[in-house]
């Protein structure tokens, strides 16, 4: 460590701004983001980034950054307030990207209605055509990698951000609806095993398998991930296990708390035989669905 502070200390300036993917300059912001990324504390990198956006010092980034360090820290209701009061200061080239780090906040949160509204009104500017500031492409970074990411792209992933909220308010009619159109644009492993789990939900057994099949014979992209084979080993299980209870529901006529009763009976039978798996309710009682989608 002491012989890599000595080779920092001789690096010109701007060479150590590149070693630390630090802005050039010295000023409010380019300080939080030092305390931020080289001295490793938030708390104080927080504070830095409050007096760069009172001081007017790169506000777009400032806000930005010093909402995810409050996330990392759980202090998420504060970064959200910290956004709607600051975000008129900021440039309207930022407000989409301010709008992402919202949606990430209300889902730490768990204000999934507010989530929805946003995920809703970021669909709106795609189809308005506001998107991306108006351009087809826009540039993404993630893990210090940056990478170009299309409209149709942006379209699919916002639909998938959608259809789990709806899945968190227990909505899965309206969940599968907006998965469906998400595989359409843009189709993917993850999306299809969160179709199946909707279809499953609605005790729609045959369409769930059918949507599972697509990933274990690897047509969609993202099929050969270890994440993925575990979810499908997961969904396998529930399937076969709701598939079973439907069917000696069905057979000897069990009213609903008879069907409970029988559950916990296969419940209890399954941990004899050293059999697990996650319990899904039985019966779904899915409320009428008022085209409440904006897509």
């Amino acid at each position: 460590m002491k012989e890599r502070n000595q080779i920092e200390a001789q690096l010109h300036p701007s060479h150590y701004h590149v070693l630390h993917k630090l802005p050039p300059g010295d000023s409010p912001y380019v300080r939080a983001k030092h305390v931020q990324l080289v001295d490793k504390d938030p708390e104080g990198a927080i504070v830095l980034f409050w007096k760069a956006i009172n001081a007017g010092d790169r506000v777009d980034s400032a806000l930005k950054d010093m909402a995810v360090v409050m996330k990392q820290q759980d202090r998420a209701e504060e970064a959200i307030e910290a956004i709607k009061s600051f975000r008129d200061r900021c440039s309207k080239q930022a407000q989409e990207s301010l709008d992402n780090v919202l949606i990430d906040l209300y889902k730490k949160c768990g204000r999934i209605e507010e989530q929805i509204q946003l995920l809703k009104q970021k669909l709106r500017m795609i189809y308005q055509g506001e998107a991306f500031n108006g351009k087809p492409t826009k540039t993404a970074r993630s893990h210090g990698k940056k990478f170009q990411v299309t409209v149709k792209q942006e379209t699919s992933r916002i639909l998938g951000n959608l259809g789990w909220a709806y899945m968190q308010q227990e909505n899965y009619l309206a969940a599968e609806v907006v998965y469906r159109k998400a595989q359409i644009i843009d189709p993917d492993a993850n999306k299809a095993c969160n179709l199946c789990q909707c279809l499953i939900k609605q005790a729609r057994y045959i369409e769930a398998r059918s949507v599972l099949e697509e990933v274990i014979q690897g047509k969609l992209p993202g099929s050969g991930d270890p994440k993925s084979r575990n979810r499908v080993k997961e969904l396998l299980q529930e399937l076969e296990s709701e598939q079973l209870i439907s069917i000696a529901s069905t057979a000897i006529g069990l009213n609903a708390e008879d069907t409970f009763l029988a559950e916990g009976l296969e419940q209890l039978m399954s941990q004899w035989t050293s059999y697990r798996s996650r319990r899904l309710p039985i019966f779904e009682e899915i409320s009428s669905f008022r085209d409440q989608l904006a897509c």
